[in-house]
C-alpha cells in the first residue's frame, strides 16, 4: 500500500462503512505539542489506522503510531534518541451516556460538530502519552550510569558461623527459672 498524508480530520462512520484503511506519514512539523515537549524535532511519524465496525455494531478506530524523539537523558544531561511505538483504539460517542456502554477495548473520543474526529491530534495525543515518566539512557549508554546512588540498607552478606538471634531465647531463661 503507498504511503500517503494522514488527513486532518476524518468522519468515522464513513470510514467504517468503506472500511477504509490509511498508511502514511505525519510530518513532524505539525506535531507542535510533542516537539515543544522533547529536546529536539521528533521524526515523521509512521502511522497505519484502521476503521471499522465490530460484531458488536461499534465503530472503531485503531491504529499504530511510530516515531523516535530526541529527549534530554535526566542522569547525564546528554541529548538522546527514545523510540515510540503506541497502538490505540478509539470509538467515536456523541454523549458521556455512550462512555459507560462503551466496551474496555476501547477509549472513547468526542466526535466535533460535523461529526468528524481530528486524527492528527489524537496521533499526537496518543505520541505524548508514549513519553518516558524519566527518559534515561540504558545503562551502558550514559556516563553518569556508573554514578548511581542506591538509596536505603545494602544488604550486607552475613558470615556463616554467625547464627541468627534468635527473638524467643529471652522466654527460654524465663522458663528454666
Amino acid at each position: 500500500m503507498q504511503k500517503v498524508r494522514i488527513p486532518v480530520t476524518l468522519n468515522p462512520a464513513r470510514c467504517a462503512q468503506r472500511q477504509l484503511r490509511y498508511e502514511g506519514l505525519l510530518p513532524a512539523k505539525v506535531l507542535k505539542r510533542v516537539n515543544g515537549a522533547s529536546a529536539g524535532d521528533c521524526t515523521d511519524v509512521d502511522v497505519s489506522v484502521e476503521c471499522g465496525v465490530d460484531v458488536q455494531g461499534i465503530v472503531y478506530l485503531k491504529g499504530k503510531a511510530v516515531t523516535e524523539l530526541t529527549l534530554i537523558c535526566q542522569r547525564c544531561m546528554e541529548p538522546m534518541k527514545h523510540p515510540v511505538a503506541v497502538e490505540f483504539a478509539f470509538s467515536p460517542v456523541t454523549d458521556e451516556s455512550q462512555i459507560d456502554e462503551l466496551p474496555d477495548a476501547y477509549e472513547p473520543v468526542e466526535l466535533d460538530e460535523n461529526g468528524e474526529v481530528h486524527l492528527q491530534q489524537l496521533i499526537e495525543d496518543e505520541v505524548l502519552l508514549g513519553f518516558p515518566i524519566v527518559a534515561s539512557h540504558d545503562g551502558e549508554g550514559c556516563k553518569m550510569a556508573s554514578r548511581d546512588v542506591v538509596v536505603g540498607r545494602v544488604n550486607e552478606p552475613k558470615p556463616a558461623d554467625k547464627q541468627p538471634k534468635n527473638p524467643f531465647a529471652v522466654l527460654e531463661t524465663l522458663k528454666r527459672n
